[in-house]
């Protein structure tokens, strides 16, 4: 469950218990990167996972806005305004997962550190499907960036399918739970890869002619 903060992130429900993150959504780009790189147990593989997944939804918006008001996209007005209001909820959540799945590391909690990347990886499968619709719909000046939307939000999903894959081999308590959340993840990245791929390919056409 989630609240909208004041200061522009999230407040997230974790173990019943809420709790208000304002650790690197409200610091520097280079403050990030530099703890990331340090000898530090987190930031980690889980955090960067989220954060390219907030790149992928940004860059959804970025070309959303370069679309909405040309005339030459008119036809597609309501459609881009449901994309973009979907892909900005998508950065605001990831930007918050970057900052959560350290706080479920320092909390030692197994639940927690499962639940970050597994969230990740269902939103950031939500997220690429609004990729193809922009081939057409979106700005033509802008075609590749919807190509590097896609292929960042393929690797949060894969970076962070690490990171779930880590956490159930983890703990005995998760047994019951691996399979159910395997298939779904299995199933999930076959699509995925798949409207990457698409999209890669379609976009190549565009840029190459």
């Amino acid at each position: 469950m989630l609240d909208t903060a004041a200061a522009g992130c999230i407040k997230y429900h974790v173990s019943g218990i809420k709790l208000r993150y304002t650790m690197y959504c409200e610091k520097s780009l280079k403050q990030y990167l530099d703890d990331l790189a340090a000898k530090l147990p987190a930031p980690g593989g889980g955090s960067a996972a989220a954060f390219s997944a907030a790149l992928g939804a940004s860059l959804i918006s970025m070309v959303v806005n370069f679309t909405l008001g040309k005339p030459k996209y008119a036809a597609y007005q309501e459609e881009l305004e449901r994309v973009i209001k979907k892909s900005e909820r998508l950065r605001q959540e990831f930007l918050s997962l970057t900052d959560l799945d350290v706080v479920a590391y320092k909390n030692k909690n197994i639940r927690d550190t499962l639940g970050v990347p597994l969230k990740v990886c269902r939103l950031t499968y939500e997220g690429i499907k609004l990729c193809p619709p922009l081939i057409k719909k979106g700005n033509i000046n802008l075609i590749s960036d919807v190509a590097v939307a896609a292929v960042l939000l393929e690797a949060a999903f894969v970076s962070a399918y690490f990171n779930v894959e880590i956490n159930l081999q983890s703990s005995d308590d998760l047994v019951l739970e691996r399979g159910k959340i395997r298939k779904e993840l299995q199933q999930k990245k076959k699509q995925l890869i798949k409207i990457r791929k698409d999209t890669e390919v379609k976009v190549g056409k565009i840029i190459r002619g």
